[in-house]
């Protein structure tokens, strides 16, 4: 048996009221004067105030310039305003990129070279500040993942600081955080999620739990990501979705994730086109070519999203699989191609290669890709 590990955020804590376990972790983990992370968007519509009732007695400051997609420099404006306010602990609100934000600082705070240094796998020298992550949205599974998703604008690309020392000391996920997501990041955050769960199941490096907790999260969101997105409100689904998102991100931050990933990147990174979006826009696309690969795998998350494929031959079943997943992803209009965001088809080539050094990522593919099959990947999601 391949001998495997799993990590995880310190601790968890999920379902409707989590939140008021705030003021013990806080107290738990010595945190006196926190900074929380965040976006003005999330200040403006009231969400950040859901949180501060549970922060009475304590000193905060609160920076609110995350963007979507954040590039270094909002790792520098944070972390100077950490510093100013001899900050001791980071309190994340907000969907993947203001917990990718505050794992940065507390890796970056204390380090004496260049955020650039960190940029890699295990270049994180030590543990840096505690780390609380309330996610908003139900996609990214950043609360339980090692890795900070940063754009850099001069090589217009993606790049991950990974370290086991970015993993969260407390995630507290709790559904009412969700409810003011509109239906669109609803929809492209849900996608994110169900992309994280099927790369971890067909991942080459997918074990026994992570398999578990991965197709479980893809019946779940088949199940609930519809109901999220025609009714925000909808708290037991938002619930759901959450859980989902969570366990994805449990699967995925072992497992690992592929193609679909490693394709999405140059979307980011040259477009700026929101993570969420391109991962779901590219699944269908990346699934077709992979499913002569793992068949049976194909299968199982057929069965995951609701198909009946019991009956059928493995290659019939998992074109019906890719079939569901382009259904889905129609019933919450998630578009459809490249062409949608106005990418010239000329680029293409280009895409491919930036795309193809994503080798971190596309070594956990089960079909491993060329440069050129990437390009036509990219011309059939055109």
């Amino acid at each position: 048996m391949t001998i495997s590990t799993f990590k995880i955020a310190n601790k968890l804590i999920t379902g409707t009221g989590a939140l008021e376990a705030l003021p013990n972790e806080i107290q738990r983990l010595e945190v006196k004067n926190p900074l929380i992370v965040t976006d003005e968007i999330l200040q403006t519509a009231g969400v950040v105030d859901q949180v501060t009732p549970f922060l009475k007695g304590l000193t905060c400051g609160i920076f609110t310039g995350v963007k979507p997609e954040p590039d270094f420099s909002v790792v520098h404006d944070c972390t100077n305003m950490f510093q100013e306010g001899a900050h001791d602990g980071l309190i994340a609100i907000g969907g993947g990129s203001a917990i990718d934000i505050a794992k940065s600082v507390s890796a970056f705070a204390g380090f004496e070279g260049k955020l650039t240094d960190l940029v890699g796998t295990d270049l994180v020298p030590k543990k840096g500040v505690p780390i609380i992550a309330l996610p908003t949205t139900a996609g990214t599974g950043s609360e339980v993942t090692n890795i900070s998703i940063l754009s850099d604008k001069e090589a217009q690309l993606k790049k991950g600081i990974v370290s086991d020392y970015l993993l969260p000391d407390v995630a507290i996920v709790a559904p009412e955080m969700t409810l003011t997501m509109p239906p669109s990041v609803t929809a492209a955050s849900g996608v994110d999620a169900l992309v994280h769960a099927i790369e971890a199941y067909i991942s080459v490096h997918a074990s026994p739990i992570t398999d578990a907790l991965a197709i479980y999260a893809i019946k779940m969101i088949a199940e609930n990501l519809p109901k999220a997105y025609a009714n925000p409100s909808h708290l037991e689904a938002r619930e759901n979705m959450a859980t989902a998102s969570l366990m994805a991100g449990m699967a995925f931050g072992n497992a690992g994730v592929g193609a679909v990933h490693a394709l999405a990147y140059p979307l980011g990174g040259r477009y700026h086109i929101p993570h969420g979006v391109s991962n779901a826009l590219l699944l269908p696309y990346v699934m077709e070519w992979n499913k002569i690969s793992c068949m049976e795998r194909f299968r199982d998350i057929g069965s995951a999203l609701g198909e009946k494929v019991s009956h059928l031959s493995d290659a019939d079943a998992a074109d019906q699989t890719v079939h569901a997943m382009k259904q889905l992803c129609r019933l919450v209009n998630i578009p459809s191609g490249l062409r949608a965001f106005s990418i010239p088809e000329s680029d293409i080539p280009e895409m491919a290669e930036d795309a193809s050094k994503i080798e971190r990522l596309l070594n956990n593919n089960p079909r491993k890709l060329t440069q050129k099959e990437i390009e036509q990947i990219y011309q059939a999601a055109y």
